[in-house]
């Protein structure tokens, strides 16, 4: 077992008055029983008009382990996760979770998630597509639109993570420090992806822990076709972007290599 340090669990939320206090009482036994050194959970509220940040601030003086990040308006997932992120680490976070405030995610399952970077493993992804993992809830449009994205995502990029838009993650606090996260720029779908594919690339172990993802029970998706666009626009620019980097890195070995004879 290796050390894991405290566990920060960002909750990004926007309009989730019907689902944040459930969460929040319902994940903090989970990490109060898990093998982190400490945790906190981090709810980070873009300004929801249905009141989910005065509940949020309601939880916060309620209970020691809970904290309020205020965001201004809604700027979409990504930016929601890289200012909890920030937050996180600036106050010694050991490890990073990311889990859906809506409970597509089972709060049981962090446990399983903070064990296996516990075990070993650098980021770990709670992973609809590997054996034992799998959605419920769906019907068959959704279902082939996710896992077309992920196909298209592993075609595009070239790895074999089978779950790459998920959004349910354990960090450990290097692979954040790592990927340069001031120059992530996908805001919705796509940012799930950049952040794996950023760590892969990194040279971090990855590990798929299956879990099942349940549609939402109350509240409304944030889902949109634009957010789903962005992700088909952008991946191929990342596999380019690695591709510049490649050749950047080759020239500036060559350059620095010494010159033979004379």
């Amino acid at each position: 077992m290796t050390p894991v340090g405290p566990a920060w669990l960002i909750l990004p939320t926007y309009d989730e008055a019907e689902n944040v206090e459930r969460i929040v009482r319902a994940v903090l036994p989970v990490l109060e029983r898990s093998r982190a050194d400490g945790h906190r959970v981090l709810i980070v509220d873009d300004n929801s008009p249905d009141g989910t940040g005065a509940i949020a601030d309601r939880l916060a003086a309620e209970l020691d382990a809970v904290e309020v990040l205020h965001r201004d308006r809604p700027a979409g997932l990504g930016p929601a996760y890289l200012a909890g992120f920030a937050h996180a680490l600036a106050n010694g976070a050991g490890l990073v979770l990311e889990m859906d405030a809506d409970f597509s995610h089972d709060p049981a399952d962090v446990e399983r998630l903070i064990a296996a970077v516990a075990d070993g493993a650098d980021l770990a992804l709670g992973s609809r597509y590997v054996p034992g993992g799998g959605v419920s809830d769906w019907g068959l449009g959704r279902r082939i639109i996710s896992r077309g994205g992920c196909l298209y995502a592993q075609a595009v990029l070239g790895v074999r993570v089978h779950d790459l838009t998920g959004g349910f993650k354990c960090f450990r606090r290097e692979v954040l420090e790592a990927i340069d996260l001031p120059t992530v720029r996908s805001k919705g779908y796509a940012f799930q992806v950049e952040l794996t594919y950023r760590a892969l690339l990194g040279g971090f172990t990855v590990v798929e822990v299956p879990i099942t993802f349940r549609d939402r029970q109350v509240g409304r998706s944030k889902m949109s076709w634009r957010i789903a666009g962005e992700a088909v626009v952008l991946l191929p620019r990342l596999r380019r972007r690695r591709r510049r980097r490649s050749v950047q890195a080759r020239t500036q070995d060559a350059a620095e290599r010494p010159i033979a004879g004379g």
